[in-house]
């Protein structure tokens, strides 16, 4: 039976790849007031950032319950005897923890493995993709697995706010230092380090920290594949790609749109980039 993967809404995928792939997707909830709503099933993401920026709730988020994979895994078990289970970072999220628990709760039923992607979003997405092409290709759950920790090694990530302010309100950076980024008018670039955020740098304006995001994903003389994600600002994504694919002609760049789970803490404006670097000699 072939693998199936499965892995959380923090997960940032272009829509055709994940349904072409056969990969499930477990939402994260985000939570207005008393209202509780699936990442990106109950809520489209215009109606999302129509919310976060205009209505008198600022959101939260809430990992998916062990119940809620156990449910994912139940179904699977139907098709498949093997599964690979790819989440958000532990050091930033909940998901992973939640996972474990729920595949043991079927751990009788069906093999499950779970896996710390160490990355959020679009690096996220790149190691989802990663397995559910080995998957796809016949490999056994060994082999996926270790495929999928291989290409987690060679994963990079550069992210860009346009404010801080949802950073800060989210409880996600220190109020002193969006304050100084607010009055500053810096545009903070982040990047992960096994599996935890870092301040990778920062530009005075949003043209210098995309051209700072460009200068990153340049910097590697070999790419397999790089995957941007946006949240309101899809032309710059665009652009950015258009670049890439000049310096990478044979290299798949994707565009993604972030999920809401993640854009209540980026907000407005924000952009990601996922570089999985090439692993040949």
């Amino acid at each position: 039976m072939t693998v199936r993967v499965v892995t959380d809404s923090i997960c940032d995928t272009a829509p055709n790849l994940a349904q072409e792939l056969g990969i499930t997707v477990v939402p994260v909830y985000v939570i207005f007031g008393q209202k509780a709503y699936r990442d990106r099933v109950d809520m489209s993401e215009d109606e999302f950032y129509h919310k976060l920026v205009y209505g008198p709730v600022y959101p939260t988020t809430s990992v998916p319950s062990p119940q809620d994979f156990a449910d994912a895994y139940n179904r699977l078990a139907g098709e498949t005897d093997e599964i690979i289970s790819i989440h958000a970072s532990s050091k930033l999220s909940g998901i992973y923890n939640s996972a474990l628990l729920g595949a043991q709760m079927v751990a009788r039923k069906c093999r499950i493995e779970v896996v710390d992607s160490k990355s959020i979003s679009i690096g996220l997405g790149l190691s989802v993709l990663a397995a559910a092409r080995e998957a796809k290709a016949g490999k056994n759950l060994e082999q996926v697995t270790q495929s999928t920790r291989q290409a987690i090694l060679h994963i990079h990530n550069r992210s860009m706010a346009d404010t801080l302010k949802y950073a800060v309100k989210g409880g996600r950076v220190n109020q002193a230092y969006g304050l100084i980024g607010t009055v500053l008018g810096v545009k903070p670039i982040l990047g992960m380090r096994d599996g935890g955020a870092f301040l990778a740098g920062v530009a005075r304006t949003r043209a210098k920290a995309l051209q700072r995001m460009y200068e990153f994903a340049a910097s590697f003389p070999k790419v397999q594949e790089i995957a941007l994600g946006y949240t309101t600002e899809y032309d710059d994504a665009k652009n950015l790609a258009g670049r890439l694919k000049t310096t990478f002609p044979e290299t798949p760049v994707y565009i993604a749109r972030v999920c809401p789970a993640v854009a209540v803490y980026g907000g407005p404006g924000s952009l990601g980039m996922g570089v999985r670097e090439s692993q040949d000699d």
